[in-house]
């Protein structure tokens, strides 16, 4: 994946690579939508936040299994407090949390791995219309993948790049560090990019829904 930043914050954190937190011109997330519609992935472009969450909102059907993945995106535009607050949605991850992770262990990977509709977003979207998502435990990454009968993508207009090789740059140089000093601050434990997925090309038509937004939006 390259190697992670170098400069160093007071405290040791990294500091994140300014470069890629500039947002792309509208022709450039035009251009990138046109290219994820090549690549079977359905592509919709809005001017806000807001816009995007209504669009979400549009997309997920009342009283659906909804599975929401940790993301500042979603929690910036108010989308996690929809699936999560609204009482719209059977929201998976308020039952998770209400579980048992002893006892109901396996009840609850079964419950996470397959859920109707997953909600998320991304950290890389190249100019070839190919996705990158980055996790430290990987359990959002098979829903994302095959697991999920829906997906849903929310995705800041700042995350478009030139390729993956610029798109894995991206991971360690901007969206690891903001991360690794949330995950720090949050739940007193360091993150890491341990793992990346790279969505290149969906098969099952209208599966993924990406929703570009030419607002800077999360990590």
């Amino acid at each position: 994946m390259g190697k992670p930043a170098e400069a160093l914050a007071p405290g040791g954190l990294l500091i994140p690579n300014p470069e890629f937190a500039v947002l792309a011109s509208d022709q450039r997330i035009d251009a990138a939508a046109e290219a994820l519609e090549r690549n079977g992935i359905r592509a919709l472009v809005v001017d806000t936040g807001q816009e995007a969450r209504l669009r979400v909102r549009e997309l997920l059907a009342d009283g659906a299994e909804v599975f929401n993945n940790t993301s500042r995106t979603l929690e910036s535009i108010g989308v996690a407090e929809d699936i999560e607050r609204s009482g719209r949605y059977q929201a998976i991850r308020l039952r998770l949390y209400q579980m048992d992770r002893e006892m109901q262990g396996r009840e609850m990977r079964v419950l996470a791995a397959a859920p109707e509709y997953v909600v998320g977003s991304v950290h890389a979207v190249t100019d070839g219309g190919s996705l990158l998502i980055a996790s430290a435990s990987g359990s959002q990454l098979g829903p994302l993948v095959s697991g999920a009968a829906h997906v849903v993508l929310v995705i800041g207009g700042q995350k478009i790049v030139a390729d993956l090789e610029t798109g894995l740059r991206r991971i360690q140089e901007y969206s690891y560090p903001l991360e690794d000093e949330r995950a720090r601050r949050v739940y007193g434990v360091p993150s890491g990019a341990n793992n990346v997925l790279i969505i290149n090309r969906v098969l099952v038509p209208q599966r993924v829904t990406a929703i570009l937004v030419k607002e800077k939006l999360g990590f």
